[in-house]
């Protein structure tokens, strides 16, 4: 856990899921007045035993210095949150928890670096995989953020500690001085817009990190988009600041890129890509390119990184492997990318594979499957399920699809029908948000997992 540095002595924080119990925990050991308040009472019921006192913050108590906001808390659209009006008419600074872990680690006792990605898609399998190549390469790596562990339940820096931090834009809106000395941006489309107002307001929520480099720092940018091709342009002109293109489509201004399989740099191959299983399509080689430029930027060797690719487990729920069937000369292969929550992402899916049995709905994002209309060639047959099922099928038209309803339904008519016709991919990516039938895409891509392992257990041929 990191301690807080913090000039404040009293501070609020509202919502306590894992970032709030987090920062009440750290805000509490070192030595900080917190008042806290969740409308779950087993919520509040923690942070009491955390030493936080329990009470509404529909108006401040009397002495709180600064407001501790969880990411999911709305800041400023569709409108402010009460508690967030609360704050401000109090002129009480709204703060995240990344804004703290700021301020703590100036008071580090050992110098760290910090790598910060962000972007629309693929922030959690660039983070793991940078902080997989930087491990490979002898580094004290400590990944969190959006990823895995909160920032402030991670260790306080030690000798060699790289940071590797996972940021949405809620948590980067939250933190209005928080500087890595490596900052990501993989890609931007429309997500979240709700929250952030518009398309714009959603980009200068990324790019707040950016503005906020100091000189020294590296911004690696991925060019394969208009909007992020002129923040790259913008980075560019900074001139005590590396700016770095990066690039999936081999993106000729791209310092490094994905082609056909292997990662490049503008004069040499770096690594062959296409044998990693974790990392296969357009969209990894992007990640990748951005892992690889962050760990060398970090201070990594060359030869370390690139051999600490082949041994990347990746994540689940992520363009994950599953199993394979071969049987009778066939094979049909199944694939997890229960993450994929918007079109956008199962583009990235639907563009690395053939002959598809592609398993998609849930609750549909704006749009719905509409962009992923070029991909429809690939699809041997969609299985639709929850919210989104008509609606997909509407766009689908001619595109041979079944309604399946629910995920139970959807798996075994897909193995029925890769198997009845030679082979193919059973994909699961829904290009929706799972709260239609789901707690969460984990437990939707979890179930996933196990209705494909009792089809290989049934059918009894594995690879």
């Amino acid at each position: 856990m990191i301690k807080i540095t913090t000039p404040y002595s009293h501070v609020a924080v509202f919502g306590l899921g894992i970032t709030g119990v987090e920062a009440v925990r750290a805000l509490r050991a070192s030595g900080v007045r917190v008042t806290a308040w969740d409308d779950d009472e087993n919520k509040r019921n923690l942070a009491a035993d955390l030493g936080a006192d329990i009470q509404e913050l529909m108006s401040m108590p009397e002495g709180v210095e600064a407001l501790v906001l969880s990411p999911g808390v709305p800041l400023t659209h569709p409108k402010p949150h009460p508690v967030v009006t609360a704050a401000s008419e109090a002129s009480i600074p709204i703060v995240g928890d990344m804004e703290l872990f700021q301020q703590a680690r100036a008071a580090f006792s050992a110098p760290s670096q910090v790598i910060a990605i962000t972007g629309t898609n693929g922030k959690s399998t660039t983070a793991a995989l940078t902080a997989h190549l930087l491990s490979e390469s002898g580094f004290n790596v400590q990944l969190g953020g959006n990823i895995g562990q909160s920032v402030l339940a991670l260790h306080p820096a030690e000798e060699n500690t790289i940071y590797v931090l996972e940021l949405s834009s809620y948590q980067i809106d939250l933190s209005p001085r928080f500087s890595p000395d490596i900052a990501v941006l993989l890609n931007l489309s429309p997500d979240h817009l709700d929250r952030h107002g518009s398309m714009q307001g959603y980009i200068q929520a990324k790019w707040q990190m950016f503005e906020n480099l100091q000189p020294g720092s590296t911004a690696i940018i991925g060019v394969d988009g208009p909007n992020e091709t002129a923040l790259a342009e913008l980075a560019s002109s900074w001139d005590s600041i590396v700016s770095v293109r990066i690039s999936g489509q081999a993106e000729e201004t791209a310092k490094v890129f994905y082609q056909e399989g292997w990662l490049h740099d503008q004069t040499d191959p770096i690594v062959d890509l296409s044998s990693i299983a974790t990392l296969q399509g357009a969209h990894n080689g992007q990640n990748a390119a951005a892992a690889y430029v962050a760990a060398l930027s970090a201070g990594a060797d060359r030869s370390d990184v690139t051999r600490a690719f082949a041994s990347f487990q990746g994540l689940a729920h992520r363009m994950q492997p599953v199993g394979e069937v071969i049987a009778e000369g066939l094979a049909v292969r199944f694939v997890n990318d229960s993450k994929a929550t918007n079109a956008e992402a199962s583009a990235h899916a639907l563009a690395t594979f053939d002959k598809i049995f592609w398993i998609a709905g849930g609750l549909p994002k704006e749009g719905g499957v509409e962009p992923l209309r070029p991909y429809f060639d690939r699809i041997a047959c969609a299985y639709l399920i929850g919210t989104a099922a008509e609606t997909f099928s509407q766009t689908l038209a001619d595109t041979p699809h079944v309604i399946s309803k629910t995920l139970e339904s959807a798996v075994p008519q897909a193995v029925t029908d890769a198997m009845s016709s030679g082979g193919g991919v059973v994909l699961f990516s829904p290009a929706c948000a799972s709260f239609d039938q789901f707690e969460n895409f984990e437990k939707r891509g979890a179930a996933f997992c196990d209705l494909v392992n009792e089809q290989i257990s049934r059918l009894g041929a594995v690879a």
